[in-house]
């Protein structure tokens, strides 16, 4: 036994004998195939957080999405008044402030923040309509659309955020909201033939669904994922108590399994902090680690199953924009307020890390 020692010890200490260092995450594939970014929301309400921003995503990314999940001046495309100064300056902020050599997704939102309705108006009204596919809704979105793309020209469109969240709340809603996109999504296509147009479902609500008739459900808006040009993924793995890459992977597996369309992750994160909101009931435990292990599933996955790309919301902690919300969406904006690669200080977590591991390939 001491001979046995002694010779280990030696077989040790010899040139180039040493123990090999952990294999580094990522290092099995020569190349990264599919594109990562980010939202260009900020952590910050100054100027200057905002600039700091759009200089982390043109350093980390090669995709970036504007996310457009608010108003909608109805009035002003329905009745061809001026468009609100709210609305224009917002989209002048965006177009001058483009950032060159990357890719940009564009996500428009139809409907409103619960997804049970249209989103409203400037003054915070919602449009009448008999059927949510009337004409004069479609014209009206149709002439949304049209400004937004025109204005920023991008290389893909969501241009409908997390539809199937819709069904959840009315069944005859979802099948005249089909109709209605259906029309919009040709009249845009023949305008711009190129461009690459799909609508966002969540995964969340899609994977072992909170339904009363969940076969149905699933079969009804997979069937119409997969007459898409492209499938959008809203993911947020938190809001279904998911915490380990076990957890992580069921829902990936579940996604490849029932989806024939190519994918692209439009908007997705996980939380590093615990989160408490009791107005939503919500109690959920968080950790840097479990964040990046979220990270690591999702960039293998996209990696294996030859995802399109993948777009994180949002790279840095917004505890100081959170601040500054109004008291009636400051609950809803805590839910993603922790989910940064960055902490609210500038701090890098590990998943920063693990992002830039994979980034660089």
């Amino acid at each position: 036994m001491k001979q046995y020692s002694l010779l280990f010890i030696l077989v040790l200490l010899l040139p180039g004998c040493t123990k090999e260092d952990p294999e580094l995450f990522f290092s099995q594939y020569s190349q990264r195939d599919f594109n990562m970014g980010f939202t260009t929301w900020p952590f910050g309400p100054n100027a200057q957080d905002v600039t700091d921003t759009r200089a982390f995503l043109a350093n980390n990314s090669d995709i970036y999405a504007e996310h457009i999940d608010a108003s909608i001046p109805w009035d002003s495309w329905m009745n061809e008044k001026a468009l609100p100064e709210e609305f224009t300056n917002d989209i002048d902020f965006r177009v001058s402030n483009k950032i060159p050599h990357l890719d940009l997704l564009v996500s428009i939102s139809l409907l409103n923040s619960s997804r049970s309705d249209l989103a409203t108006d400037y003054d915070g009204t919602v449009p009448s309509y008999a059927s949510l596919n009337d004409p004069s809704i479609e014209d009206g979105y149709y002439k949304h659309v049209d400004y937004v793309v025109e204005r920023l020209q991008p290389q893909y469109l969501v241009i409908a955020i997390e539809a199937n969240e819709l069904k959840l709340h009315s069944e005859t809603k979802w099948e005249e909201y089909k109709v209605l996109i259906t029309e919009v999504i040709g009249r845009i296509k023949q305008k711009y033939p190129l461009l690459k147009i799909s609508e966002s479902m969540t995964l969340h609500n899609l994977y072992q669904p909170d339904v009363s008739n969940p076969a149905e459900y699933v079969n009804d808006v997979v069937n119409y994922m997969n007459e898409m040009e492209f499938t959008s993924i809203s993911f947020y793995p938190f809001f279904k108590q998911m915490h380990s890459k076990k957890d992580f992977q069921k829902a990936f597996d579940f996604l490849h399994d029932h989806v024939d369309r190519p994918i692209a992750f439009v908007e997705t994160s996980h939380i590093a902090e615990d989160l408490e909101v009791s107005s939503f009931n919500l109690s959920i435990n968080g950790s840097e680690s479990e964040q990046n292990d979220y990270l690591e599933t999702l960039v293998t996955n996209a990696q294996e199953n030859s995802y399109m790309f993948i777009i994180w919301w949002a790279h840095r902690d917004f505890d100081a924009l959170w601040e500054i919300f109004h008291d009636e969406v400051k609950d809803l904006g805590k839910l993603w307020r922790d989910t940064g690669l960055l902490d609210e200080e500038g701090n890098s977590r590990a998943s920063k890390d693990t992002w830039s591991i994979v980034f660089e390939k």
